[in-house]
């Protein structure tokens, strides 16, 4: 079979970044018998592409068109014009991740990872929130019109996609995993990366920071809890939709590189992760190959990832979240071994095997 898969998105460092350049990486390494398209639209980062693409071992070929993806998404999602095969040729397979949805006559995989704008668009500033809801709505119709089988990551996901309407029938529940170099840092690079952050003592970590992040109920409970005194609750990312301010317990350090995540997790006493809404969860994953406990929510598809191995929280509840971080603190080994057992369920090999499985399924 020739299969298409849509990589536009792997610019971005994005969760969606994250999970094609991973995919189509393992899937170019197990699979000897179908031969591979990796396409995208892109004016100004065809070399980070292309130097993706040099980094892959396979049957595949890469064809770059010099249309951004903003002209795409307007042709495929609004327009629905230009099918596919009219820019790469022929092919089996076409397989999107909810991005562009272009027409085609193959058969049709889309990986659908997040209804968050959807599910909660008061997690999201009214003044954007009116286009993000219409885009993804407009891109879920084509899906539910036109996909054969639609991937989702997490059985919360395929739930909530039930609840929209969409045939249960066709939905292929596969999870995603960990980076294989999130693993332990050394005490040598934690203090390096401390010192370069201007992190003093010892810390809690938090993913992300945003109304959906559960940003500001973190800040509440942290504060609550026995150890916000002693600890420093540090954020990665940037405030977005909401405000918070750097003060002697709270450290944003923005936006960090992988292999800086990495260290950052090893680093920590534990992660604090309440979300209110994902569509997987992978931050609980990488903190379990990090040997970091969690502390989660108890709903969505967080307390699906996060098994047994994590301290599970009512993310709407401060004095829940508080109690949450205290039972970290105070029994982090036994969390540690948990995550270390629980990561071994999930790999990038396996997602690759199954998603292989789906596409045959058109045969």
């Amino acid at each position: 079979m020739k299969i298409a898969i849509d990589i536009s998105q792997i610019v971005y460092e994005t969760g969606v970044s994250h999970y094609t350049k991973n995919l189509v990486t393992n899937l170019l390494k197990i699979d000897q018998d179908n031969s591979y398209i990796l396409f995208a639209g892109s004016l100004r980062r065809k070399t980070d592409i292309q130097k993706f693409a040099d980094s892959l071992s396979g049957n595949f070929e890469l064809k770059v068109f010099p249309l951004p993806p903003t002209v795409l998404s307007f042709m495929w999602n609004n327009l629905h014009i230009l099918p596919i095969e009219k820019l790469i040729g022929k092919i089996d397979i076409l397989h999107t991740s909810d991005w562009a949805e272009s027409p085609s006559s193959a058969f049709k995989v889309t990986t659908v990872h997040d209804l968050a704008p959807i599910l909660y668009p008061n997690l999201f500033p009214r003044d954007i929130v009116r286009n993000i809801v219409n885009t993804h709505k407009l891109r879920l119709s084509w899906v539910m019109k036109e996909s054969n089988r639609i991937v989702v990551p997490s059985e919360a996901t395929k739930k909530d996609l039930a609840k929209l309407g969409f045939n249960e029938k066709i939905i292929r529940v596969i999870p995603e995993a960990v980076s294989p170099n999130f693993k332990k840092a050394t005490d040598e690079e934690i203090l390096a990366l401390k010192k370069k952050y201007k992190i003093s003592g010892d810390y809690v970590l938090s993913v992300g920071m945003n109304p959906r992040k559960n940003t500001q109920r973190i800040i509440e409970a942290f504060d609550k809890s026995r150890y916000g005194k002693d600890l420093k609750l540090v954020f990665i990312g940037l405030p977005k939709y909401i405000s918070v301010q750097e003060n002697r317990n709270i450290r944003i350090v923005g936006h960090v590189k992988n292999e800086e995540l990495n260290i950052l997790y090893s680093g920590a006493k534990a992660l604090i992760y309440p979300s209110l809404y994902e569509g997987f969860g992978l931050p609980i994953l990488e903190a379990f190959a990090c040997e970091c406990p969690v502390v989660t929510s108890n709903i969505s598809s967080l307390a699906e990832v996060a098994g047994d191995a994590a301290v599970l929280v009512d993310p709407y509840d401060v004095n829940s979240i508080a109690e949450g971080i205290e039972k970290a603190l105070r029994g982090p080994k036994g969390l540690i071994e948990k995550g270390l057992e629980r990561i071994k369920d999930f790999s990038w090999e396996k997602t690759a095997r199954m998603t292989l499985a789906v596409y045959n399924e058109s045969r």
